[in-house]
């Protein structure tokens, strides 16, 4: 084996792919649906540079590679959740507020009674906050302001068990007082109704009746006129047909009001109206608003909902669209093969890197996160981790500058952050691997542990009783929310497998990752270089 791990030692790229490919095939095995992802990546690096240091050879993968998948990652996080980021900040930021308190309360903690208490160095502290919180951008915030990557790594490698654990554990009883939550969504659904009324309603005064939370998709004048899309001004006739979009209930409440339920589907007729769902792939609309594509005038068309990676969007004017989404168009059927070629309707938008948002991107943010910041007597860098998340949240924002496309389609995006990832965790792994073996030798992996442990029981006792007492959030939305708050996708599959995929969990997880990102590396930074 002597001769194996030189050889690796010295070719630093061939041990990355080697190390990222063992990581992911053990990262894939699952044990009742829980399996490590990319941290097995971690795990595996870990264990062969620890087994290559009994042999007396130092088998590590040079710092500037594992600063650059980090930062990779965290741009690419950036753009894909700029859009949410900003609105989040604006219709949550009570429980946004709350939980960035308590991540400086549990780095408190940890700065108390690790350093007091436990004697621990603060590399170490800042490497297990890290790790409880099972963040890795905050481990190499912490490495880097603390000066020793190699024991924050130690720290955050044995807190990170528990991290993924303790919070499960916080889900798993936010789900069972979820079972009687009072926001569950009434499924949606569509109903073709025949109008039975003589005084000719406004298609308007049943939307504002139902709370304008039903739309009207199409209209048949009598039994054989050709389908069209209602406007709030046209009034409904008697022997009408019209298809209704909303919640159950609401739907039943518009059937009753205006006639009956018809046997006939006017969804089923497509020889005047038509829908169909198209790839954004023509960049020149990237970054363009729904409202901006102007599809009324020029094709009497409506974009009904939008759909980026798994999740649907409802089609709102002021939502930006990126290339690779897939659009839900409403149009007459004679316009449907124009609308393809108008959005490009082309497999290229989910790949497309867009090389000039992504070098632009990534040099600013590695070029903002060494700006030194005043803190006392000192300064401090919020490093290129920081600087590319906060550049990638901006680009993601504002879609265009100009002609200059600054978003990342989703696909590609996706595929930039998971490699940047395995990078930096296969470089951070063989730095720790040649001193968690003195961690585990001198008994400090027992103080190690027992922080963790508080650390993460205080962000999960906290978030479990502010958002659920102070906020009333309800337990499903609550169980993704402690997801995002961890950065943990371990712990939203845990929801998700619970709950079959119940879209509150990814409206809570959604609504605190980008600001659970950035809160930790920032909180961490200062820890670290405390």
């Amino acid at each position: 084996m002597a001769s194996i791990f030189s050889y690796l030692a010295a070719q630093p790229i061939i041990l990355v792919f080697l190390l990222v490919g063992l990581g992911m095939f053990f990262g894939h095995l699952k044990i009742k649906s829980v399996g490590l992802g990319a941290a097995a990546v971690l795990f595996i690096a870990i264990i062969l540079s620890a087994w290559a240091k009994t042999y007396g050879i130092e088998m590590q993968i040079d710092a500037e590679l594992g600063h650059f998948g980090l930062a990779l990652f965290a741009f690419a996080i950036g753009v894909n959740s700029g859009a949410s980021f900003f609105h989040n900040l604006k219709t949550a930021l009570g429980p946004i507020l709350a939980t960035v308190a308590l991540y400086i309360v549990a780095a408190g903690a940890a700065y108390a009674l690790g350093v007091y208490v436990l004697k621990m160095d603060i590399a170490l502290v800042a490497g297990t906050f890290a790790g409880a919180l099972t963040n890795t951008p905050a481990l190499a915030a912490a490495g880097t302001a603390s000066g020793n990557p190699g024991l924050a790594t130690v720290g955050y490698s044995i807190a990170y068990l528990f991290g993924v654990l303790g919070m499960m554990v916080a889900a798993f009883a936010a789900l069972q007082y979820g079972k009687s939550d009072t926001d569950t969504p009434s499924p949606l659904a569509n109903r073709t109704i025949r109008v039975e009324r003589s005084d000719r309603p406004l298609v308007g005064d049943i939307y504002e009746m139902m709370g304008k939370k039903v739309s009207f998709s199409r209209i048949r004048r009598g039994e054989t006129g050709p389908i069209s899309k209602p406007a709030m001004s046209d009034s409904l006739n008697r022997d009408d047909l019209v298809t209704v979009v909303g919640p159950r209930e609401l739907v039943s409440r518009v059937a009753t009001e205006l006639g009956h339920g018809s046997s006939h589907s006017l969804m089923a007729d497509r020889a005047y109206l038509d829908f169909r769902r198209i790839t954004v792939s023509d960049p020149k609309l990237a970054g363009h608003t729904v409202a901006e594509l102007d599809m009324g005038n020029k094709f009497s068309a409506t974009i009904s909902r939008v759909r980026r990676g798994d999740i649907d969007m409802v089609g709102e004017p002021g939502l930006v669209l990126q290339q690779g989404d897939r659009v839900r168009v409403v149009a007459p059927t004679s316009k449907m093969k124009e609308i393809s070629k108008f959005f490009g309707d082309s497999a290229r938008g989910l790949s497309d890197i867009n090389p000039v948002a992504l070098g632009l991107g990534m040099a600013l943010g590695m070029l903002i996160g060494n700006i030194p910041i005043p803190a006392g007597e000192g300064t401090f860098k919020i490093g290129a981790a920081a600087g590319t998340l906060i550049i990638g949240l901006i680009f993601g924002k504002i879609g265009r500058v100009g002609k200059v496309v600054t978003a990342i389609p989703y696909t590609a995006a996706m595929v930039l952050s998971e490699f940047g990832l395995l990078v930096f965790l296969a470089q951070a792994g063989t730095v720790a691997g040649g001193q968690i073996g003195e961690a585990f030798a001198s008994g400090s992996w027992l103080n190690i542990l027992i922080l963790g442990v508080v650390i993460t029981s205080i962000m999960a006792v906290g978030l479990y009783v502010v958002m659920r007492w102070m906020f009333h959030m309800g337990g499903t939305q609550l169980a993704g929310f402690l997801g995002g708050a961890q950065t943990q996708p371990a712990v939203l599959a845990f929801s998700n497998s619970r709950t079959n995929a119940d879209p509150r969990v990814a409206l809570g997880y959604a609504l605190i990752y980008p600001v659970a990102m950035i809160g930790k590396i920032l909180v961490a930074q200062v820890l670290g270089g405390m």
